[in-house]
């Protein structure tokens, strides 16, 4: 069904049944969100994964990293 018939149909239902209608088109929005919710949910897992015990690394040895890995990767 097109958008426009869609439409047409929609404007001869009663009152209740457009509201119920507009209820059951947000719901299927809120639905299709929940792989933002999903991704909520990862990344809070992820963070738990990346805590160590060890210190972070001073800007001294960021900086020897980082050169390391320009070494690698240009020579």
């Amino acid at each position: 069904m097109l958008l426009q018939e869609l439409k047409k149909q929609a404007y001869k239902l009663s009152v209740s049944d457009r509201l119920e209608l507009v209820n059951a088109i947000i719901q299927s929005l809120q639905d299709t969100n929940s792989p933002q919710t999903n991704r909520k949910i990862l990344i809070d897992r992820m963070r738990g994964m990346l805590k160590t015990d060890q210190a972070p690394p001073t800007d001294v040895e960021v900086e020897q990293m980082l050169e390391k890995h320009r070494l690698e990767k240009y020579l």
